[in-house]
């Protein structure tokens, strides 16, 4: 797991991209963080923090996130939200991006 947070200092900043990765992506959004506890075999999920707050539960750890963070998770790191403020709205990106039932064999749910 990496938490990146933009910088104060700067008007604009890079905190990732195609340069790193040839890899197909999904991009979806959410208004509110879901509390799903599930990981992913293959996939790793970057969320971009757009509006609001919100507390998530990577492994054991509890994470705050608020706008402008980013917080990529990793294949076989459980996570869920927690909870959201009422203003929460966040972008996720999936890589790689899986379809149909690939994408739905490497999401493992947690009770």
């Amino acid at each position: 797991m990496r938490l990146l947070k933009p910088r104060a200092d700067v008007s604009k900043g890079w905190y990732f991209g195609a340069w790193n990765s040839d890899q197909a992506i999904s991009v979806g959004y959410a208004n509110e963080g879901v509390d799903e506890p599930h990981y992913h075999q293959i996939m790793s999920e970057i969320y971009l923090i757009a509006r609001g707050q919100a507390v998530m539960q990577v492994d054991d750890r509890t994470i705050e996130v608020e706008a402008g963070d980013v917080i990529i998770i990793e294949p076989g790191e459980a996570h869920t939200f927690i909870e959201s403020s009422p203003d929460h709205f966040h972008f996720v990106i999936q890589t790689p991006g899986l379809a149909g039932e690939a994408a739905l064999a490497d999401k493992i749910r947690l009770d």
